[in-house]
């Protein structure tokens, strides 16, 4: 049985447009906190959705991102069209980054976005094809011991 879904938004996210990097996370955050959610949880999404969407920022041309909220998880798909991830497991690993000398001036490229969103979730996977674009799905889970 399906279960009722209590919020649904996407979002588009453009590449290089760093002056809204954040407004997704941010539309997101609020929609949680209207809902009720427990404060650990709005976190720990929050963290994940802000370090996906400055990855496309910072890396993609755009992406659509997915959000669903059901009694039970907070599901979100980033996927995007950009360059690709040629090394996945390369990009997983903590303080590994292609990071330009613009985006570590702005703050960015420490390395840490995809490991911060695996580690914020409960559920992570990625999808990457060089030269085409990055899709990653992950997510929480809202009920105890899920």
């Amino acid at each position: 049985m399906d279960e009722p879904v209590l919020y649904r938004e996407s979002f588009t996210i453009t590449g290089d447009d760093f002056e809204h990097g954040g407004n997704a996370a941010a539309a997101v955050k609020a929609a949680m906190k209207d809902l009720g959610l427990d404060t650990a949880i709005i976190r720990r999404l929050s963290i994940a959705n802000f370090e996906a969407e400055m990855n496309v920022i910072m890396y993609a041309e755009q992406a659509r991102m997915d959000l669903v909220i059901t009694p039970s998880a907070i599901s979100v798909v980033v996927a995007d069209r950009g360059p690709g991830i040629a090394d996945v497991a390369l990009a997983m690993q903590e303080g590994y980054s292609t990071a330009t000398a613009e985006m570590r001036a702005r703050g960015f490229g420490a390395g840490m976005g995809l490991p911060n969103i695996r580690r914020s979730t409960d559920s992570f996977a990625i999808d990457s094809v060089p030269g085409q674009g990055t899709t990653l799905r992950y997510g929480v889970s809202l009920k105890p011991g899920q």
